[in-house]
């Protein structure tokens, strides 16, 4: 199920937008404003984000630069405003597409799933001949497939998509198991330790890339 993070400081159109898209199987968040978008962003996942232009505080041409320095995931900015150079202005902050109001549902839906599809063309990672690949949930050097659990796999997944990023060890728990979770943050180590031991039998040299920050977290260096 793909997961949406709808961006309107209206009520109204986050639920208008959450009728639309739930029964066509997406799983949506709403945020009422661009900070909170970015705080949900810090701790979730999400395939793509909806985002209205004309909020209060924070617009979304500001919350897009911002949710640039985070992701490469898709944006489509859904918004009243339909001049060409407002187009052109959400297009040179990072938005992927544009939706004005009033929308066709139909139209909205073949936009997202046109930006997914190219999203996950896009969310392959590769680095000297590391493959990470989400949509078949294997991980490559060279040809040589590496053996790793589905958690394995999210955790070095999200560790490559963003290199140099830090991410704590409570951060990683929430992301992969989810906030409810009990799990202890040992449980990381351990699979940090398990994945540089099966990435090392191929010959990459992990260990030059996963790197450990003591007492906080993990990051992977380019």
């Amino acid at each position: 199920m793909k997961k949406l993070l709808l961006v309107d400081d209206e009520q109204r159109m986050l639920d208008l937008l959450g009728l639309y898209l739930e029964p066509h199987g997406f799983q949506c968040d709403k945020a009422l404003s661009g900070p909170e978008a970015l705080s949900l962003m810090e701790t979730t996942h999400y395939d793509l984000v909806l985002l209205d232009i004309m909020m209060k505080g924070m617009d979304g041409y500001e919350t897009c630069r911002h949710i640039r320095k985070m992701t490469d995931i898709p944006v489509i900015m859904i918004t009243a405003k339909d001049q060409k150079h407002d187009i052109i202005h959400g297009l040179n902050v990072g938005a992927d597409d544009y939706i004005t109001k009033p929308f066709d549902e139909d139209i909205m839906l073949a936009r997202i799933g046109a930006q997914l599809r190219r999203g996950n063309e896009q969310n392959v990672v590769v680095y000297n001949h590391l493959i990470w690949n989400p949509d078949t949930y294997q991980l490559f050097h060279y040809n040589e497939e590496i053996n790793v659990t589905p958690k394995e796999f999210q955790l070095i997944g999200y560790l490559m998509k963003r290199p140099n990023y830090v991410y704590k060890r409570d951060h990683l728990l929430e992301l992969i198991w989810g906030a409810e979770s009990d799990t202890e943050s040992r449980t990381i180590d351990s699979h940090v330790r398990n994945l540089r031991e099966k990435i090392r039998l191929t010959g990459f040299p992990i260990d030059d890339h996963l790197k450990t920050v003591w007492g906080i977290g993990y990051k992977w260096v380019n």
